[in-house]
């Protein structure tokens, strides 16, 4: 989750928060690429999560990568909770889940290459700490009173409030990870198109990069129970945005949206103060019950905007949120996915012409069979298969269209990054399917088995 925003004075006319999403126009030219990842640390004689402090610990893994790679800490309260350099940061979910958060890059390929000293930089400490990382979409074995929590003050505050608004907020803090892309727009035409293709095909990405099968240590019956604890986290916050697909959405109409979303905090010298619940509409006219008679700053309105958890996200850029952690191959394969469908004008047209028929209940259909199904689901006579089958192709003809040929003298472009996925509409199976086949064959349904097979 994101760190305290920074920057921006106060807000004196509401046509400010709409100026600010807008502020994220860019020319194509400069349209860059941010992928972020998430894993799971884990003792490897245990088998169970790490600790926040200890001689094994993630704090111990925090300053190895500060000591000997030379990332800049970040504190909070005078504990380490985050790294950074080159643009680029190592951050902290709320349950120990470790997450870079990358630079914004040019290809696919500077993508990769990032993805991969950072994993090889982590390993190289967690080694030498007995510790190691797994990508998967959720724990596969570990209960929640197993899990630690990280000493960033606004989890204390969601961790109570997340019953109060759902039945799986606490699960989807401690208990999943996944990977996203952040991407950008030219304008707010460009934007709208890019968000309604995003919230549509959002499903498939669901389906193809499904790696959450088991929870608490036995198959869930679901391909992406991840997927499955978002939808009971919070109404409020969170799934497919209806709104998103109406005549005249655009800046005005999330910055509505977001307004009505309750605020989880404001963040003040370094310190957290509960708002939970509370309304920022409150806070523009100086009536927030947490700061009487404070209004709010720009910074203010950038950090309750990450407190929004919809499947794609609109900030300064658009996140694509719907893909389970898993390894290396898929690290890159998802921002490659939703590069080749949005950054190329006919893959982005062919997408939307795919999706555009689909009505809210559609949408919110494929939400829910991509889940349990993955590649299986079926909706209203359509085969997830065919659809992801037809999307990988029109991702693959956009990345070729870009044309972002390799370093070091290789000639291929980034179509390449694609072939995890390709790889698993020829066999049929997500990742989940193929973690299922291993436990009811060779596994002997021993859910420990993941550790030695599936981590970095």
């Amino acid at each position: 989750m994101s760190i305290p925003q920074s920057g921006g004075g106060a807000i004196e006319r509401p046509e400010q928060m709409m100026e600010y999403l807008a502020s994220g126009c860019k020319l194509k030219e400069d349209w860059r690429i941010g992928t972020e990842h998430e894993k799971f640390g884990y003792f490897k004689d245990t088998l169970l999560p790490l600790p926040y402090e200890g001689e094994r610990s993630i704090l111990a893994l925090l300053e190895g990568l500060r000591d000997i790679y030379n990332w800049a800490p970040i504190e909070e309260r005078g504990k380490l909770i985050g790294l950074e350099k080159n643009g680029a940061n190592v951050s902290l979910e709320p349950g120990g889940q470790l997450e870079l958060s990358g630079a914004t890059l040019e290809t696919i390929h500077e993508t990769c290459d990032e993805v991969n000293i950072h994993l090889k930089e982590v390993k190289s400490i967690a080694d030498g700490l007995g510790v190691g990382f797994i990508g998967l979409g959720a724990a596969p074995s570990w209960k929640y009173d197993e899990m630690p929590m990280m000493p960033k003050g606004r989890y204390k505050l969601m961790t109570d409030y997340m019953d109060q608004v759902g039945t799986m907020g606490k699960s989807m803090m401690y208990r999943t990870s996944c990977v996203q892309v952040n991407l950008d727009f030219s304008s707010e035409a460009d934007m709208v198109l890019k968000m309604r293709v995003a919230l549509a095909l959002q499903p498939v990405a669901v389906a193809l990069f499904a790696n959450s099968p088991f929870f608490e240590g036995k198959p869930n019956g679901h391909k992406s129970w991840r997927s499955r604890v978002w939808r009971s986290l919070d109404d409020n916050r969170t799934g497919m945005l209806p709104f998103v697909f109406q005549d005249g959405f655009g800046f005005e109409a999330w910055v509505d949206y977001a307004l009505d979303v309750p605020m989880y905090f404001v963040y003040r010298d370094g310190r957290y103060i509960n708002a939970l619940g509370q309304s920022f509409r409150d806070f523009l006219k100086g009536d927030l019950p947490a700061l009487p008679g404070e209004t709010p700053t720009l910074s203010d309105w950038a950090d309750h905007l990450t407190t929004i958890f919809p499947e794609a996200r609109l900030k300064k850029f658009i996140e694509m949120r719907g893909a389970d952690g898993g390894p290396w191959r898929r690290l890159c394969a998802l921002p490659a996915f939703w590069v080749g469908i949005c950054y190329d004008q006919s893959s982005l047209d062919a997408a939307w012409d795919l999706a555009k028929g689909w009505d809210s209940e559609t949408r919110e259909a494929w939400r829910i069979a991509a889940s349990i199904n993955g590649l299986d689901a079926v909706v209203k006579g359509q085969k997830m298969i065919d659809i992801a089958k037809e999307v990988v192709s029109i991702s693959e003809a956009g990345l070729r269209s870009r044309a972002k040929i390799g370093v070091q003298g290789l000639l291929h472009d980034e179509s390449h990054f694609l072939n995890a996925l390709k790889d698993s509409l020829d066999m049929r199976k997500t990742p989940a399917d193929e973690l299922l086949d291993l436990y009811y064959g060779e596994w002997g349904e021993d859910i420990n088995h993941i550790f030695d097979n599936f981590s970095y």
